[in-house]
């Protein structure tokens, strides 16, 4: 944790560090800040601990009139430090940094161009993957779509009863693929008229490739899977941040199956199609907001638990703190 805090509040932000037991090796360097002016504080901060200690520097309004910054330490050799980490409640990988997580689907569901490009790339991929009954370029269209994030952000918005993260990411999602499937039609409506593709090169029987088009339970059940796999790697201390993001199901896959099916006019393709989508999308987003409920609901037991002995009576040694700055 890097903080830059006015010197008026410094000795607080002391105390309040102290106070916590996931927080060590803290360093204060007066006058170190020029823009915003204040003292440097910095300390080491174990994951489970990072919500406590930011809502207490907030609390101070630290961020307001100076500046908070945590970074993900790689290597951390010192026995100080791994006593705050045993003494923070539960364990990192369990714990979910909501401000961290807010930043996350805050730039992920913002339609920015590169987000409209890779999603129109994406589901031209999926497009010559319908015309070609390609299982690999629908695999290839899923790893590219950039969508999952923008359904983390709904998931993220109704946990935390923000409308705004809802609203962004529900218009970014709606002009995204609406964008990516007018391009598509687009493109294979020109490859039609110059003789690229023919009717006949989207059959009604594609055995490889029909689950794009033909939603059933499973669909239901895998988009559950999917949103719930995918929120666990936005949230989770170790997972690859990178498994989020691959993980689209077969929401690109039906939006460039519907591209290529109304420009060539296959009309029960393009109502499975749209089926799909809604399938999937509906799925990912249920999974991932009851993933995100159990996680505040788990944390939440875990905390009640480590003030249970307080609660219960037994004395509590007292809190030996370090000399001030």
């Amino acid at each position: 944790m890097r903080a830059i805090v006015p010197p008026d509040r410094t000795d607080d932000v002391c105390e309040a560090l102290a106070d916590c037991d996931g927080a060590t090796n803290i360093v204060v360097v007066r006058g170190a800040a020029l823009s915003p002016s204040g003292d440097l504080v910095t300390g080491d901060v174990a994951r489970e601990s990072a919500n406590e200690v930011l809502d207490a520097l907030q609390d101070l309004g630290v961020d307001r009139d100076g500046s908070i910054a945590l970074e993900r330490i790689d290597l951390s050799m010192s026995r100080v430090a791994e006593r705050a980490e045993r003494r923070a409640p539960g364990h990192g990988d369990d714990a979910v940094v909501w401000d961290e997580l807010d930043r996350q689907v805050t730039e992920g569901a913002a339609m920015t161009w590169s987000f409209i490009a890779f999603l129109v790339l994406a589901t031209q991929l999926a497009a010559i993957a319908a015309l070609i009954d390609s299982p690999i370029l629908v695999v290839g269209a899923m790893v590219l779509g950039p969508e999952f994030a923008a359904v983390a952000a709904i998931c993220y918005g109704i946990v935390r009863l923000q409308a705004r993260h809802i609203v962004t990411a529900v218009r970014t999602l709606v002009a995204g693929f609406a964008i990516a499937i007018v391009v598509t039609y687009v493109c294979a409506l020109v490859s039609r008229w110059i003789g690229v593709i023919e009717m006949s090169e989207l059959p009604e029987n594609r055995p490889l490739t029909a689950f794009i088009y033909s939603p059933d339970r499973w669909s239901f059940i895998v988009a559950l899977l999917a949103g719930a796999a995918g929120v666990l790697s936005l949230t989770a201390g170790k997972s690859s941040t990178l498994v989020g993001v691959f993980i689209s199901v077969t929401t690109v896959p039906a939006a460039g199956n519907l591209g290529v099916a109304l420009a060539l006019k296959h009309v029960s393709e393009i109502e499975g199609s749209l089926l799909q989508l809604g399938v999937n999308l509906a799925g990912m987003i249920i999974a991932g907001t009851v993933t995100l409920f159990l996680q505040r609901i788990v944390w939440g037991i875990v905390l009640r638990r480590r003030a249970a002995p307080i609660s219960t009576g037994r004395p509590v040694p007292p809190r030996v703190r370090p000399p001030g700055p």
